[in-house]
């Protein structure tokens, strides 16, 4: 990767479409190909704030069909969840066959931003700790295939990324009290991190590093890994007639004006 100034070197955007148009063509050949061998995929996403994990997903899903691939990114645990097995929340999100899940956070939620805030006790964490590899085995034993991506970034990247979202109306939504909590205790997240890596990470279900200091070139990058990580044919369908419009006979269109029309602001 070509770098300037110690920093890398960002793909032109042309260029950058046209392989994110390269990588969706792919998507779409997988998605046939989930649905069609009725496959279960797990994939998770967990990072920093601001790490481009949700942009990352936009970019997996914007040409596929919600019905085979959705998003799951769940709120703040209910007092009713707060009381159940930990994992408890989180299966009923899991893959039926045909289907690709994107988790944006998930179980490691307890042993990141849990750990770390005191949201969670001791006992808890350690519980957490002790199980979840166990967990993640059962769903690779069931037929699932789970995929675990770590968005990295510099600390001095997330602090740019948060100064544009002060900044940009548009982005402030992303910026929450709680991601700013987590700014001032960045060693603690590196050492929760850190821990978590090194005992989750397994044969079965292994984590990998994704270097996201650079939107488009991670994008990119996990795009491509992730097609790389299951075995799928193109089962593209040939292309269709269109067969010729119905002919209009007796009926005539209604007189538009007589509906609720909206303003034309734009030409």
């Amino acid at each position: 990767m070509a770098k300037d100034n110690g920093k890398p070197k960002k793909m032109k955007r042309k260029t950058y479409e046209a392989e994110l148009a390269k990588l969706e063509v792919e998507l779409v050949k997988l998605q046939g190909w989930i649905k069609e061998k009725g496959l279960k995929i797990a994939v998770i996403f967990e990072g920093r704030d601001s790490a481009g994990k949700g942009g990352t997903i936009k970019r997996i899903t914007r040409r596929l069909s919600p019905r085979v691939v959705r998003v799951t990114a769940l709120p703040t645990p209910t007092e009713k969840e707060k009381s159940q097995w930990y994992f408890q929340r989180y299966i009923p999100h899991l893959p039926s066959a045909g289907e690709m899940v994107l988790f944006d956070r998930s179980w490691y939620n307890r042993a990141g931003v849990e750990r770390v805030m005191g949201f969670c006790t001791d006992e808890q964490y350690t519980e957490f700790m002790s199980t979840v590899n166990g967990f993640e085995l059962a769903l690779v034993r069931s037929g699932m295939t789970l995929i675990k991506y770590w968005m990295h970034i510099r600390d001095e990247v997330q602090e740019d990324r948060f100064e544009q979202r002060i900044h940009d109306p548009r982005r402030r939504w992303k910026l929450s009290p709680m991601d700013l909590e987590a700014r001032s205790r960045w060693v603690d997240y590196s050492k929760a991190r850190d821990a978590m890596l090194v005992h989750t990470s397994t044969d079965h279900a292994p984590w990998y590093i994704v270097d996201a200091n650079v939107k488009r070139h991670a994008r990119l990058n996990v795009i491509s890994h992730l097609l790389s990580q299951i075995h799928y044919e193109d089962l593209t369908p040939k292309p269709l007639n269109l067969p010729p419009r119905q002919k209009a006979g007796d009926y005539q269109h209604p007189e538009l004006s007589a509906l609720n029309i909206i303003p034309a602001k734009y030409p």
